[in-house]
């Protein structure tokens, strides 16, 4: 419950416009909306990642498809086709361990960490600008990328890649984990640190102004405007679309330092010169297809249920 005098709505997710604040931004802008709210970003990213994992597997194969190779595969539905004709459908859901046990406590950390600095930059009124969502998004993404994402991309990738050896290695999750470790060490699991940064760091700075600004636009003059799940769910898609767009090359190049034949690359630099000489620029949005199909659900998905758990637990859950 906010303090007396208060007149903010705290059923209002944390990137919201707000009303003004009567209190005062110290005694109460800043406090935090429900002390469940990273642990809900947790949740909706692992229902997430269940639903769309099979267009991340599918990317990932792209983006490792090297024309050096040659390419393996002629397209989507051609990596789709195949895994499914070697494999079987469970084929598409390889590596899907790694990004289940890491999706939780990467939302976890990116909402938690977004509510943090949110609740540090707003304004006298308690609003969140956009270029200040942006700052806040940027951090957010910075920090799951140290934290969670960079060990947890490793893995999944490393598992993705040796299904493609014709004798795959790693027996499941905890057995590949162990082999990774016992055979690279510890550094093993945070292989592109450097490119994952830059890309979760992008990545959540862009989604995060892209919903900013469309939230704020939508309510207008009237913080407390009530925004549909629907609507949610577009705004989150376009601000999905909107990071696809705009980092996909940080995204190849971080699959490509993360595979089983990153040895070859010095450094994240070199990875992308070496990409940008053997195969050309267009090598940098391999997989942008299947990218932009489950961002796009992935973002949608993970507003929509964050926002909408929000508002049952401010009903039946009142804080002090």
């Amino acid at each position: 419950q906010p303090r007396p005098g208060c007149q903010r709505s705290w059923a209002q997710p944390p990137w919201s416009r707000q009303q003004p604040c009567a209190a005062g931004r110290a005694q109460c802008c800043s406090r935090p909306q429900h002390p469940l709210l990273p642990r809900l970003g947790g949740l909706a990213g692992g229902i997430e990642i269940c639903i769309t994992f099979p267009t991340e597997y599918v990317k990932t194969q792209l983006q490792l498809d090297e024309k050096a190779n040659p390419p393996r595969y002629k397209g989507i539905g051609d990596c789709v086709k195949q895994t499914v004709r070697d494999h079987g459908i469970r084929g598409l859901y390889r590596g899907l361990s790694s990004l289940v046990y890491g999706s939780i406590p990467k939302a976890a950390v990116r909402f938690g960490m977004f509510e943090f600095l949110s609740n540090q930059m707003r304004d006298e009124q308690g609003r969140l600008d956009s270029t200040r969502g942006l700052i806040c998004g940027l951090g957010a993404g910075v920090a799951e990328a140290v934290v969670v994402v960079c060990p947890m991309e490793t893995i999944k990738v490393k598992f993705i890649h040796d299904q493609c050896s014709p004798k795959p290695k790693y027996r499941g999750f905890f057995h590949g984990v162990r082999e990774i470790v016992r055979e690279q060490g510890l550094k093993g699991t945070y292989q592109g640190l450097t490119a994952t940064v830059l890309k979760q760091g992008s990545n959540q700075a862009i989604r995060f102004f892209v919903m900013t600004s469309l939230k704020n636009w939508y309510k207008g003059d009237d913080p407390n405007k009530v925004i549909n799940p629907f609507v949610t769910g577009v705004f989150g898609a376009l601000a999905g679309a909107a990071s696809v767009f705009g980092n996909t090359p940080l995204d190849v190049v971080k699959t490509r330092m993360q595979g089983l034949e990153a040895h070859k690359y010095k450094s994240t630099w070199d990875c992308a010169y070496q990409i940008m000489k053997y195969e050309g620029p267009l090598a940098f949005y391999k997989g942008t297809v299947p990218r932009l199909g489950r961002v796009c659900l992935d973002v949608a998905i993970v507003f929509v249920i964050y926002d909408e758990v929000v508002k049952f637990l401010n009903k039946v859950w009142k804080t002090d």
